[in-house]
């Protein structure tokens, strides 16, 4: 008989087989972004642990795909060595430029699980950030559809 006819068992839910997240090939972190991971690991665990306590098998399931994913990633990171110069943007250093329009815009280069551009926090894997690292002041990248000029790097 064919499976698509037969009643699942109570409790036989999807959420008891969530996917597992998929896993970046990048590690790069900052000591930020490897502080965040443990913080997260911390949280997640506390999490599980209510989750179990409760008999809550959609939070246990959703709890241990995060936790699973999170411990992988603190497992692989390697934190990367704070620039010690600002002569050119590496990976850590926060750079400044300006667009054509005027419009200045500051982002500190850092690892994919740490970025979040509305905080001026840009993964260093992502097309702006390619195109900002090595540069000095005064060197111009594409932005866009335009050009900008980096002002400043700070480290």
């Amino acid at each position: 008989m064919s499976r698509a006819f037969v009643r699942e068992a109570e409790g036989g839910e999807a959420f008891e087989n969530l996917p597992d997240r998929t896993l970046s090939p990048h590690h790069l972190v900052t000591a930020n972004g490897l502080a965040l991971m443990d913080g997260a690991i911390e949280r997640l665990t506390r999490s599980l642990e209510a989750a179990k306590t409760g008999d809550d098998k959609a939070e246990i399931a959703r709890v241990s795909r995060d936790l699973r994913y999170w411990s992988a990633r603190r497992v692989s990171a390697e934190l990367a060595s704070p620039p010690t110069d600002a002569t050119r943007v590496r990976f850590g250093a926060r750079v400044t430029f300006e667009r054509k329009d005027g419009k200045q815009q500051s982002y500190e280069i850092v690892g994919e699980d740490e970025a979040d551009p509305t905080k001026g926090k840009l993964s260093y894997v992502s097309p702006l950030a390619q195109a900002l690292l090595g540069k000095e002041v005064g060197d111009t990248i594409p932005v866009g559809s335009t050009t900008a000029e980096i002002t400043g790097i700070e480290i």
